[in-house]
C-alpha cells in the first residue's frame, strides 16, 4: 500500500481529479483495499471518493434465467455495460456530480442517487471486470488485485462453497473469459498480490 501510494501522489499532485481503478476478481480484497487507500489518502489531506461497482448492478430478471449462458449473464449482463459507459465512466472525469441508479437488493430495484465528486481528489471505481474494453480508456490508473482462485473460493462462506455448480458455470467462466480476452494484469499500472 505504502509504496502505491508514493508512486501516486507525485500524479495526485498534477491532476485536479484523478480517477482510479481498482480492479481484481471475487473475493480478492477489492473493498477492504479501498477503504484503506481511502483512509490512507485523506490523512494526507486528499479528498478521496469511492464507487462501487456491485452498487449499481441491473435487476434480477435481466441476469439471471434469460436464456444466455451463465457465465454471461454474470460478466455482460451483470451491469448495464453501456449505461455505466456514458452515466458513470464517462462523465467521473470532469462532472461535479453524478446521478446513477443504486441497486436496492431487498426490493430488487433502484433509487436515484447523486454523488458529489471531489473538484480536486481522487476517485476510487472498484470492481469485478473493471478493465474491460467498455471502461478502461477512464480510468487513469488501475490497481490489480491478483489473487489465485483457491483463495478467493475459501474466503467464501461455507454454505456459499457448497453450491459449487454456481461457481463453474456462472463465476469461473466468466473469469476465465475476462483474463483471457482483456488481460488484466497486463493493462494495469499496480499489481498486488494475495491481498486480504
Amino acid at each position: 500500500m505504502e509504496k502505491i501510494i508514493a508512486e501516486l501522489l507525485p500524479k495526485l499532485e498534477k491532476e485536479n481529479r484523478f480517477v482510479l481503478g481498482l480492479d481484481g476478481l471475487s473475493r480478492s480484497g477489492k473493498t477492504t483495499f479501498t477503504a484503506e487507500l481511502v483512509r490512507h489518502l485523506r490523512e494526507r489531506n486528499f479528498e478521496a471518493v469511492a464507487l462501487h461497482l456491485d452498487d449499481y448492478i441491473v435487476e434480477r430478471k435481466r441476469r439471471y434465467h434469460t436464456g444466455e449462458a451463465e457465465w454471461f449473464e454474470y460478466y455482460g449482463l451483470q451491469w448495464d455495460v453501456e449505461g455505466l459507459r456514458e452515466h458513470l465512466f464517462g462523465r467521473v472525469g470532469a462532472s461535479g456530480s453524478l446521478t446513477l441508479p443504486k441497486y436496492e437488493s431487498e426490493s430488487d430495484d433502484h433509487r436515484m442517487q447523486q454523488i458529489v465528486l471531489p473538484e480536486r481528489g481522487v476517485v476510487v471505481i472498484e470492481g469485478v471486470f473493471l478493465q474491460r474494453g467498455a471502461w478502461r480508456e477512464y480510468l487513469d490508473g488501475v490497481i490489480y488485485l491478483d489473487c489465485p482462485r483457491e483463495v478467493r473460493f475459501a474466503r467464501e462462506s461455507p454454505a456459499t462453497r457448497q453450491n459449487t455448480d454456481k461457481f463453474v458455470n456462472r463465476y469461473w467462466q466468466a473469469e476465465d473469459y475476462y483474463l483471457a480476452a482483456e488481460d488484466p494484469l497486463s493493462q494495469a499500472d499496480w499489481i498486488v498480490k494475495e491481498y486480504s
